[in-house]
């Protein structure tokens, strides 16, 4: 049985994506997650429970199916003591080949997940904190202090640090306003 896997994820929130690439594969079922929080994928959870000897799990790519490098790795030992696979269509992997991959193809797809593991809890936080009223970030400094330090270091009377000592503004900062 070809089972197809989603669950959304910040630069897909609405399955699109994941829906497109699944539907190049002919599936016998698919299982959509209804939310990306790891502690309760029920669906992958059952999913897994019910797998028999045959099947093949289908993913868009192994982020929609894992959250860490360790979950994956706990995920593949599963379905190979299942029998099962597991394929992955952007990344082009399908445990039931017995080819096998180049040990330099398996660390280049493990750095590219964990990469993407990194990137959707980054986006994630700051979509949270966004939505908070929070604004990600070192803050501005203000107009008035920039204006100040830029009068001070062109009237070639102060020094860096008396500079900064007056403005808070910092050598590597009132240079970038310098060059603009």
């Amino acid at each position: 049985m070809r089972i197809g896997y989603m669950r959304p994820y910040q630069d897909d929130l609405d399955y699109k994506q994941q829906t497109s690439l699944l539907q190049s594969i002919p599936c016998d079922t698919i299982i959509v997650e209804d939310h990306a929080l790891a502690k309760r994928r029920t669906n992958l959870t059952h999913m897994m429970e019910n797998l028999k000897p045959g099947d093949t799990i289908i993913v868009s790519k192994l982020f929609a199916l894992a959250d860490s490098t360790r979950h994956l790795v706990e995920l593949l030992e599963m379905v190979d003591a299942k029998k099962a696979a597991i394929y992955s269509i952007m990344e082009g992997i399908n445990t039931s080949q017995s080819e096998g991959y180049l040990f330099s193809s398996v660390v280049r797809h493990l750095v590219d997940f964990q990469s993407d593991v990194i990137s959707e809890k980054t986006k994630r936080g700051l979509f949270e904190a966004k939505q908070k009223g929070n604004n990600p970030g070192r803050p501005r400094k203000t107009d008035e202090n920039i204006k100040k330090a830029i009068m001070m270091y062109e009237s070639k009377k102060y020094s860096l640090a008396e500079i900064k000592d007056q403005t808070g503004i910092s050598k590597t900062t009132l240079y970038r306003y310098l060059e603009n």
